[in-house]
């Protein structure tokens, strides 16, 4: 099979880029609402069908373990027909999970429920191989960090969206007790996912492929890729580092409704979905922030900071009680906004030839979020929901010492650093100098990569979207 024609973001004009950039954002507001609407239907579900916590994370083992089924199979797809193509499945099935909400609401089967939640999550599984690789390798690597907390922002300001519709309809009144406004609210979800379908079919979204990634870095010197997809250590304990992450943000979510009714501070569940509302927003805001500090300070820095800051306060929402325990959550969530675009930027920084592979890997990492929620229920329904919060504290701890690995690398190889460099533009500037490169020439570059990827099984290069 012919390999997909592309190039690099650096080789699109200023008009195209920000017409991909802000085309792919808009998927992100998608996963975002989906995502905020499942933590309330969590405790939503166990008034209705009257099931226990543990019982009541199903949803979250549908949703989160559908990314680790269903990623593979979406990179084989997207292997062979692309970006654009793996979007349109995304959400496809993102839309057709959505709109069979309706007849589990309308029998109330709460396995309905779960089993619409998995076909969600298999396209939602899709969007995040597809999107978040592709705004990462969507310009300058210096700036990929921020390019994907700028567009991860816009899943946040979903996230809190979704609990402040669930809190104006979901709890109050007659509809305590009943599904009927889950069923219109999951049928505008899906006609979202239509209208974003069509849009996409009719524009035009630049293919940006392996090939000419690897030759950007391989022209300053960076090989990394010569080597086995097995031997980017990087990637591999990111994929670790991830999947832990991903587990504790979800765990802490997925309790937050009972944590705050549970505080004993007299907050009842209506109340609770509106703060979750405003830990939603707290997260949204630090992710705006994060954007301007990444800018600035060394991405692997900042994680190891923010990594801290997150164990340090799950830590405190665990032991303190009361009104202290709540504010530690806020800042909890603060400090979560801006780990999983960090660490999936980090984790495929100069993958080259291994660039979609190790962004679908990191992606499966999302499947973590499957299995914490019901250890901590588990824990939830035997102590007190505070105490259950230990549970997300060895996922951010594990996420600590990957970031604190890799100020070390880093130090090791070329020196501490505190500010964000491009490290394409330096290692040009001094091949250069020592001439043992030119300026790259995107013209060049195309031709050359078509080449090198004849050389070389098409297979290895066009993987994993």
């Amino acid at each position: 099979m012919a390999p997909l024609q592309g190039i690099t973001g650096s080789q699109l004009s200023t008009g195209r880029w920000a017409f991909a950039f802000s085309l792919v954002t808009s998927l992100f507001f998608t996963w975002g609402f989906a995502y905020g609407l499942l933590d309330v239907l969590n405790a939503h579900f166990q008034t209705i069908f009257g099931i226990t916590k543990t019982q009541s994370t199903l949803l979250q083992l549908a949703y989160f373990g559908a990314y680790l089924v269903f990623a593979p199979f979406a990179s084989i797809f997207m292997r062979k027909k692309g970006y654009k193509a793996g979007i349109h499945l995304g959400l496809t099935l993102y839309s057709l999970g959505a709109i069979f909400f309706w007849p589990s609401a309308k029998y109330q089967k709460y396995g309905g429920f779960v089993g619409c939640t998995f076909v969600i999550g298999c396209g939602l599984a899709c969007l995040e191989v597809a999107a978040n690789s592709y705004i990462t390798v969507l310009g300058t690597p210096k700036y990929a960090a921020v390019r994907l907390n700028f567009s991860q922002a816009f899943q946040g300001v979903a996230s809190f969206t979704g609990p402040l519709i669930a809190s104006r309809w979901f709890f109050t009144g007659a509809n305590a007790t009943k599904l009927d406004t889950v069923q219109w609210v999951y049928l505008a979800v899906a006609g979202l996912g239509v209208v974003l379908n069509v849009m996409f079919y009719f524009c035009h979204l630049p293919e940006i492929t392996e090939e000419a990634l690897a030759e950007e870095i391989h022209e300053v010197g960076i090989n990394n890729d010569q080597e086995s997809f097995w031997k980017q250590y990087r990637c591999l304990f990111g994929f670790v580092a991830q999947t832990t992450y991903v587990g504790a943000q979800v765990g802490v979510a997925s309790f937050v409704v009972n944590f705050l009714v549970d505080q004993g501070v007299g907050i009842d569940h209506p109340k609770a979905s509106n703060m979750f509302s405003y830990c939603q927003i707290t997260f949204t805001v630090g992710r705006f922030v994060g954007v301007v500090i990444l800018k600035y300070v060394d991405p692997a820095l900042v994680l190891s900071l923010y990594a801290f800051c997150c164990s340090l306060f799950c830590l405190l929402v665990a032991e303190l009680k009361g009104w202290g325990g709540v504010g530690c959550l806020y800042a909890l969530f603060f400090f979560e906004s801006i780990c999983y675009p960090c660490i999936f930027t980090l984790a495929t920084k100069n993958l080259g030839r291994h660039t979609k592979k190790g962004s679908g890997l990191i992606v499966m990492g999302v499947g973590g979020g499957a299995w914490y929620p019901p250890a901590q229920g588990g824990l939830a329904d035997r102590a007190y929901t505070r105490r259950s919060y230990l549970v997300p504290l060895s996922g951010y701890l594990m996420m600590l010492i990957y970031a604190v690995g890799l100020v070390i690398d880093q130090a090791t190889k070329d020196g501490f650093r505190f500010r964000n460099v491009d490290e394409l533009v330096e290692k040009r500037a001094i091949a250069s100098e020592m001439g043992l490169a030119k300026p790259m020439d995107p013209e060049k570059t195309r031709s050359s990569s078509h080449e090198d990827v004849k050389e070389k099984s098409s297979s290895e290069y066009i993987d994993v979207a």
